[in-house]
């Protein structure tokens, strides 16, 4: 009878400490949704001599993210191809066109990540990004520009994200014909991206 109370006891144990292990394992980072009114997608890419400057003005994304918890965080982050903007119509829908991003087959960018780590005063967002039909291994270094309590809500927090970083266009089969051979359009694209980020307790 002993041995079986021992062994009730034992199996009771043995799934508290499992129940507690689950829910450790399951604590995860806080999850933040951008803010679309208060962040920007902008990219430069040189034209002959000066270069020429953009935005993308429809994306989203998730941002899961805690400076204490690298392995439950990650970034979830897409753009629509259609919403480019340089301010020259005719400029944007050659853009949009097969010569370029093909928007049609291929409508958006996104960008997620397998692991983020911390470097320096920064960190590293490891991830697959995909432009048209080609899907590359990119490293993305990444601020974290700090979060507050929302001065107006109750429960809820704003935090910011930037990262600036270098893609080159040929990679991605994005512009065709003789525009690399001619120089006419520098190969790297200059990326740069401000997010604010705003999550609730509730």
């Amino acid at each position: 009878m002993k041995k079986i109370t021992m062994f009730v006891v034992l199996l009771a144990a043995a799934g508290f400490l499992s129940a507690f292990t689950v829910v450790e394992y399951t604590a995860v980072a806080p999850t933040w949704q951008v803010d679309k009114g208060h962040s920007s997608v902008a990219f430069s890419v040189r034209h002959f001599f000066a270069s020429v400057i953009g935005t993308f003005d429809e994306f989203d994304g998730t941002v899961t993210f805690d400076p204490e918890d690298l392995e439950g965080s990650s970034i979830d982050f897409s753009i629509k191809v259609a919403s480019v903007n340089t301010k020259n119509e005719r400029r944007d829908n050659h853009l949009q066109s097969a010569d370029f991003f093909n928007a049609e087959e291929w409508p958006e960018m996104t960008f997620k990540s397998s692991n983020i780590t911390k470097s320096g005063d920064q960190y590293l967002a490891k991830g697959e990004m995909t432009i048209r039909d080609v899907t590359k291994e990119v490293e993305i270094p990444i601020q974290f520009l700090g979060q507050m309590e929302h001065p107006r809500r109750a429960g809820s927090y704003i935090g910011g994200f930037a990262t600036e970083f270098t893609i080159d266009r040929n990679e991605y089969g994005v512009g065709t014909g003789n525009y690399a051979a001619t120089a006419t359009i520098g190969g790297e694209v200059k990326v740069t991206i401000n997010l604010e980020v705003n999550r609730s307790d509730s």
